[in-house]
């Protein structure tokens, strides 16, 4: 038995909104196979998340990991971290940072799909990178700014 195989090509567009999340699944009704004397087939497209480089998806937050040095962890830095929506977000850390610590900037997260303009939160984990060695004299220095 011979079968005729017709290749058909259309472009469908597929607009991705904020706060889609993995699994979100998008149906184009009667676009898929169309087998013999039947209706065409649904064609359905899931979403999947690709990793990125900074932020890392929990729920509706977003978690960012920073590095900073001894120095700025225990003087204060400025962190400037570019959100996924292409924003420049600098913000200013005061307290002293440990290991681990982490600071919350709310509304900065994952969009929220079925509440539009609300966002989840911006979630900044903190790793202190050490010294290697330290000198008698910076040793000395510590010491004395440190009361000890």
């Amino acid at each position: 038995m011979c079968r005729k195989v017709e290749i058909e090509t259309e472009v469908l567009p597929v607009e991705v909104l904020p706060g889609w999340k993995k699994g979100t699944k998008i149906t184009f009704p009667n676009k898929g196979d169309r087998l013999s004397g039947q209706l065409p087939q649904d064609l359905t497209f899931v979403i999947d998340l690709k990793p990125h480089d900074v932020y890392l998806l929990e729920g509706n937050n977003l978690v960012a990991t920073q590095v900073i040095p001894l120095v700025d962890a225990l003087a204060g830095t400025t962190i400037h971290l570019k959100t996924l929506d292409g924003r420049n977000l600098p913000f200013r850390v005061e307290e002293v940072v440990r290991p681990g610590h982490e600071i919350v900037l709310a509304n900065e997260g994952w969009p929220i799909r079925k509440e539009p303009g609300k966002k989840g939160n911006l979630k900044i984990k903190f790793d202190v990178t050490f010294p290697t060695r330290l000198s008698s004299s910076q040793r000395a220095a510590i010491r004395q700014i440190m009361g000890g």
